[in-house]
Formats: C-alpha cells, structure tokens, sequence
C-alpha cells in the first residue's frame, strides 16, 4: 500500500492542533506531511515526531501532489480551497459546515457509516460536534426504530474557539472583580450564565446548530425523511466537552437493561451509570479523552418504547479532531484515495 501525502489545512487553530497530536496517537502512517494555514500565521513552527516544520501559507499550488488534507479552516476556507484540491486529484476531509449536507458528499462519523467513505468524489464532511457525539451513541440502538429523538445540548465554549475560551475566562474574572466585561463572541455574557442559542437562528425559530443536529442525524444514521428530530442547544460556561440529554422513541420494545447492555459493548462509547453511587459521566470524565460517555440511561415515562440517557465527549477530539483523524485512518486501509 503506497503511504499517503498528508496536509494538515489550519494547522495552528485549536482543532488543527488537536488534529496534529492525534495523528501522531493514532500512528497515521504517511510518505510526508505539510502544515498549512492563513498568511497570517505563516511562517510559524510546529514540532511534531520530533522535528521541527514550517508552517505554510495555503495557497492553490501548496496542493499539488499532496494525497489527503485534514482542514478546520473555517467554511469560507474550505469552500476556496476544496475544487482546488480535488481538481490537482486530491482528497479533502473536511470539519467545517461547507459541504455536510451536499447530496454527493460523505458525511462520515468512523465507525458508524465507513461504507459512506465509498461514495466520495474528493471531498469528505465530518458532522458538527454535538452531532459527532450522539451518532455513536443512537448508531447500535439504531436496530430498535427510532421514531422519535429529542436531544438537548449543553456546549462547551471551545466549541467556538480560541477567542471564546478566553472570553469566558476574561468575564469570570471580571465577574469576580465586580468590574464591567464587554463580551464579543457570545450573545450574552457566558460567565455564570446560559446562554439558549447557538449559532445564527432560522425561520422556523431553530438555530443553524439545531438544525446541523436534525438533518446530520437524518443523513449518516440513513433515517427516513419522516423520522422525528428536535433539537435545543445551550452554550455553558465550561470549557472543553458537550453534554446532551437524549430522549428516544423507537419502534420496538427496548428496556434501559438492554441499552445499557449495548451501549457497554459498543465502539467508542463508555459506560458510567451507578446513579446511587453518584457515578454518572461529567465533562471533566471527557476531557482530554476519547470515547463518548453514556449515563443515567432510564425509561423515559413520555414514551412507551421510550430511552433517556445523558452523554458527554470531548468536543475537540470526537467532535472535531479526533473523528477527522479517524476518517483519514479509514481511507488509508480502504484504499480510498
């Protein structure tokens, strides 16, 4: 098998960091590897396997003979830089919202629709984080019939970068200090607050982010068009990992002993649920970790063949990062590009 030439596009970002280091924890085995970003952060190094690289400016011709590009570089970014790729025969997987719900584009989460990874024509989305989370999560208990989801979202202020992440520390302290703190990034001030919108919102009164959850979903879990989805998300002053409680309807009989049971043995997802004993997952049991965290799994007393449960993941490694890396393993074993 010919080893892969490897771009890593937004290279110095948050999620772009966390990619590089989960490249190196997966062993992604490659001919080569480049790191590239805005002109702005061009020239930059970055250590990684022990050497030391030279970030560079992306431009068209920086595409030339590469294999695969790993991108979190923004929307606008992709949708420059994709044809590009694709036309010097390249193969791009994509973390931003430019291409998920293009009817020719692969929307992948690994392990759960790696044969999705077949269709793609040089470009492959990976879901929105709170999407991410909750398909490893619905994917085993899938086979039951969901009929009806209701997923709420508690998310982390990573989720929205750098600049967030310091805002929330920034107006804390203000907070603290009883000094005034004009927020930029959120809507509302996130220190001790929560805040009930996410991204920009539509004309059905659902936020862009509630949406990415209902027709994600729809897409790599191949529901019917007329399966039930709500979704509400929340921004929270916590600074890495998405909680979600998750309320499900399916078509057949299903107890929370049989979830539990399966959720246990499922890939990428991690048991904690011992509520007497206080054992339920939180976003420090997430953080700097892999798997998706599922607890607090009951019947839900609105439905009859009804679930509810709680899970938590660190959004910048499944939500972002780490399913990125994942998908370009997958490629690489199916021979894919």
């Amino acid at each position: 098998m010919r080893k892969p030439r490897i771009a890593i596009l937004g290279a110095t970002g948050v999620v772009g960091r966390e990619i590089t280091k989960i490249t190196n924890e997966l062993g992604i085995d490659y001919e080569s590897i480049k790191f590239l970003s805005s002109a702005r952060s061009a020239g930059s190094k970055i250590a990684f396997k022990g050497k030391e690289y030279t970030v560079e400016e992306a431009k068209p011709e920086v595409f030339d003979n590469i294999d695969i590009v790993m991108a979190s570089a923004g929307a606008s970014t992709s949708k420059l830089f994709a044809p590009e790729i694709v036309k010097r025969g390249g193969l791009i997987i994509d973390n931003s919202s430019a291409f998920r719900m293009e009817n020719d584009v692969p929307l992948v989460i690994a392990g759960v629709n790696d044969e999705d990874l077949r269709k793609h024509k040089g470009i492959i989305a990976n879901p929105n984080c709170s999407t991410s989370q909750l398909m490893l999560v619905l994917e085993p208990l899938k086979k039951f019939g969901i009929k009806r989801l209701i997923v709420s979202t508690y998310q982390a202020v990573s989720g929205a970068g750098l600049a967030a992440i310091n805002e929330l520390k920034d107006d804390t302290v203000a907070n603290l200090e009883n000094k005034f703190f004009e927020n930029k990034c959120f809507k509302k001030p996130i220190s001790f607050n929560v805040i009930p919108q996410i991204d920009v919102f539509c004309d059905n009164g659902y936020t862009k982010e509630e949406m990415k959850v209902v027709n994600e979903t729809r897409k790599i879990l191949h529901l019917d068009e007329n399966t039930l989805i709500s979704c509400t998300a929340a921004r929270v002053p916590v600074f890495n990992g998405h909680s979600e409680a998750v309320d499900i309807e399916f078509a057949e009989k299903i107890t929370p002993e049989m979830a539990r049971d399966i959720l246990k043995n499922a890939y990428g997802v991690k048991v904690i649920d011992n509520p007497e004993n206080y054992e339920y997952p939180t976003t420090r049991d997430a953080s700097g970790v892999d798997p998706v965290f599922v607890g607090r799994i009951r019947k839900n007393l609105a439905f009859e063949n009804g679930i509810s449960l709680w899970c938590v993941a660190d959004n910048l490694r499944i939500g972002a990062a780490l399913n990125t890396v994942r998908i370009c393993k997958r490629v690489i074993e199916m021979e894919l590009y």
